[in-house]
C-alpha cells in the first residue's frame, strides 16, 4: 500500500472524500527551502544524534504550511525523548531545526510499532467500510497474517494523517474543529504539531488529567459539541473518543489520536460509533457536574446522526 492511500469511501451528496482509492490533493510535496549540504550523511551526528530532516522524503500536509514549520532541507532533526506510549504506537518529541541559525520547531513524531509488538485490538469494527485495492490485501488484513498486520498499521497511520489534514482543510465549509497540525507521513510515522511549551518539552495536559468546574466546564462542553458537530457535518465519527485523546491548550479543546476514524455513511456501524464517542464524553462531562440536560447522550446522538445525514 502506498504512503498516501486512505481509508474510507466517496459520499456522492456531500461532494467528493479522499479515502483508501483517491489521489489527495493536498498531498503534494511543496518547495523546500535551501540545498541539502554536499556533505550530508545519513548517519546519525555523534555529538547530538541527530539526522538529516526526513521532510523530503514524506508526504506533506496542507498548503499553505505553518509559517512556524521548518521545511529546509538543510534541517536536522534532533530526538528529544518520549511523550507517551501506547498499545499501537508511542509519542516522541523531535526538534527540527537548521544549524547555525535561529530556525528551528519541535514536532511530536507518533510511531506506529513493529507489527510483532503491535495490538491493534479493536480494528475489525473500524476497518469496515474502509475500501482496499487488491483482494489479496484485504484477505491478508482479515486473515492478520504477517503482511495483513503491516497493512492495518500503513491504514492507520494514513487514515489519522487523511483525517487530521481534512479537518485542518474543512473550515470554510463545515465549521472548524481543533486538532494538531499533521506535519508529514513517512511511512508508518506521522510527524505532527507539538501542543505544549517548546521550550521545555511539556505537553498540553489531556482532559482526564484536570479537574473543570462551573464555567470553564461548560465552555469545554461546548466545544467539544461544536467539535463532534463538525465531525458528523463533515461525515465522521471520532471513534474511539474519550477524556484522554482530547487536550487542553490554551484554553482550547483540541482532538487527538485519530487513526481509528470513522466514516459514518460507509460503516454500516456508524450510528453506533457516534453513540458510543457521545456516551463516553457525556459519562465524563456528567459526573464532573455538567447538568444533565446538557450531556443528555441520545439527544446529541440524535442530532449528530442528522448532522451526518443518517437516518
Amino acid at each position: 500500500m502506498r504512503d498516501h492511500d486512505f481509508s474510507a469511501r466517496e459520499r456522492h451528496t456531500r461532494g467528493k472524500r479522499r479515502f483508501d482509492d483517491d489521489e489527495p490533493q493536498f498531498l503534494k510535496r511543496g518547495r523546500a527551502r535551501g540545498p541539502v549540504p554536499a556533505d550530508a550523511s545519513d548517519e546519525p551526528d555523534p555529538d547530538t544524534g541527530a539526522v538529516w530532516s526526513s521532510w523530503d522524503d514524506a508526504v506533506h500536509g496542507p498548503q499553505p504550511h505553518p509559517a512556524w514549520l521548518v521545511t529546509d532541507l538543510a534541517a536536522k532533526d534532533t530526538e528529544l525523548g518520549v511523550l507517551k506510549t501506547g498499545k499501537e504506537a508511542d509519542v516522541h518529541l523531535v526538534r527540527r531545526a537548521v544549524p547555525d541559525s535561529d530556525r528551528s520547531c519541535v514536532l511530536a513524531a507518533k510511531r506506529y510499532r513493529d507489527p510483532r509488538h503491535r495490538l491493534f485490538h479493536r480494528d475489525a469494527g473500524y476497518l469496515e467500510g474502509r475500501r482496499v485495492r487488491r483482494s489479496r490485501e484485504m484477505r491478508a488484513m482479515t486473515g492478520r497474517t504477517a503482511f495483513g498486520r503491516q497493512m492495518i498499521a500503513g491504514q492507520w497511520a494514513a487514515a489519522e494523517f487523511a483525517a487530521l489534514a481534512r479537518l485542518w482543510e474543512i473550515g470554510e465549509r463545515y465549521g472548524t474543529v481543533a486538532v494538531p497540525y499533521p506535519v508529514q507521513l513517512r511511512d508508518t510515522e506521522l510527524m505532527l504539531e507539538f501542543l505544549g511549551d517548546p521550550d521545555t518539552g511539556q505537553a498540553a495536559p489531556r482532559l482526564a488529567e484536570l479537574r473543570p468546574a462551573g464555567a470553564e466546564l461548560r465552555g469545554l462542553w461546548e466545544q467539544l459539541v461544536e467539535a463532534l458537530m463538525v465531525l458528523a457535518r463533515a461525515g465522521y465519527a471520532h471513534g474511539d473518543l474519550s477524556p484522554y485523546n482530547l487536550l487542553v491548550h490554551a484554553g482550547r479543546l483540541v482532538l487527538i489520536d485519530l487513526p481509528q476514524v470513522v466514516d459514518v455513511v460507509a460503516n454500516p456501524q456508524g450510528r453506533d460509533f457516534l453513540a458510543r464517542d457521545v456516551r463516553v464524553v457525556s459519562t465524563w462531562f456528567a459526573a464532573r457536574g455538567l447538568p444533565a440536560s446538557l450531556a443528555e447522550p441520545a439527544a446529541l446522538t440524535g442530532l449528530l446522526a442528522r448532522e451526518a445525514g443518517l437516518r
